[in-house]
């Protein structure tokens, strides 16, 4: 067993650094070794501006070096199944960005191969290992809100560059796969069920390709739940979970990006409270849950079997929308 995960990056994306370079400078167990990108020169670039010792002419001579344990795979959305799929086959375990594949019937494939390969594969839900959504979590499994009546959860940021890849349906672009996978995850943790999706609405950048979606839930339970996603529409910010029970209401402002600002609101029958947490980085604490489920087995949450159910949810709301699902990249 061994007690350091040297991690290879595929591409040379731009989160890259935040996601896990940063990261793992600060770790004693992890370290980024290798770097694979299209260009060979933009891989080199990229690894001599960040430190990176090994630099790879494709994809494949990555997975193929044994000196890499771990892969982190930030490629575009329609990529991520067939090169965590790769990274299976060559046993690498997988820290896979999300949204973790193109649709459901995509991630329930990788999900089998992550499964018999019996390697970890996580999807990079960041957000979910931070000690402020470990609060959440723990708050609504307490029950502390009472029966739930309603929650909500909406990601909205301003994206005018429609020539990024996220507004690109051939690379599984679009604000419910980009900003919208993480509401979906969000409600799917207050709500504590797996929802129904009972309508949605999009504003389209082009066919088939939403810059900005609202969609509407039910829960097996009875409560309603609600995501609005947008990339580019008049909600320009907003970043927020809340959660509405018999018994009080739960609101979190700005759970994707804790370490730069946040807050905590409980407003119980009894008591209301505020509380915030640490600064390290969503990041950081998500690379330690990675390292700890590679070395010491450790549960974590983002699974590939959780990215499925987060799937299925995104797929019902295109399919409710009237949009086409999103499909692997060729």
């Amino acid at each position: 067993m061994t007690d350091h995960v040297r991690i290879g990056v595929l591409g040379a994306a731009r989160i890259t650094p935040a996601a896990v370079i940063r990261p793992a400078r600060f770790s004693t167990v992890a370290e980024v070794v290798a770097v694979a990108a299209r260009s060979p020169q933009r891989a080199k670039a990229f690894a001599d501006r960040h430190g990176i010792a090994r630099v790879h002419g494709s994809y494949d001579e990555l997975l193929a070096d044994p000196a890499v344990d771990a892969v982190y795979n930030p490629l575009p959305n329609g990529l991520h199944g067939k090169w965590t799929l790769a990274a299976l086959e060559a046993g690498k375990h997988v820290l896979c960005e999300k949204p973790f594949t193109a649709n459901a019937a995509e991630a329930e494939a990788v999900a089998k191969a992550a499964d018999a390969s019996g390697l970890v594969v996580m999807e990079a839900f960041h957000y979910r290992y931070h000690p402020l959504a470990l609060r959440v979590e723990e708050i609504m499994r307490s029950g502390a809100l009472g029966p739930l009546r309603h929650v909500e959860a909406s990601v909205c940021f301003p994206l005018p560059v429609f020539s990024d890849i996220r507004y690109d349906y051939s690379l599984a672009g679009g604000a419910m796969m980009d900003a919208g996978c993480y509401a979906v995850h969000m409600v799917r943790l207050l709500g504590g069920e797996e929802p129904e999706v009972r309508s949605a609405r999009a504003l389209l950048r082009g066919p088939g390709v939403d810059r900005a979606m609202r969609a509407s839930l039910r829960f097996p339970s009875g409560h309603t739940g609600s995501v609005h996603a947008s990339m580019w529409s008049p909600t320009l910010l907003k970043l927020h979970m809340r959660a509405i029970g018999e018994n009080g209401t739960l609101r979190v402002l700005n759970p994707l990006g804790p370490h730069r600002f946040h807050r905590l609101s409980l407003r119980l029958k009894n008591r209301n409270s505020v509380e915030t947490f640490g600064r390290r980085t969503t990041y950081a604490h998500q690379l330690d849950a990675f390292t700890g489920a590679v070395l010491r087995g450790e549960p974590f949450p983002t699974t590939a079997g959780d990215a499925v159910k987060n799937m299925a949810v995104i797929d019902s709301v295109y399919r409710a929308a009237g949009l086409p699902l999103r499909q692997p990249t060729m």
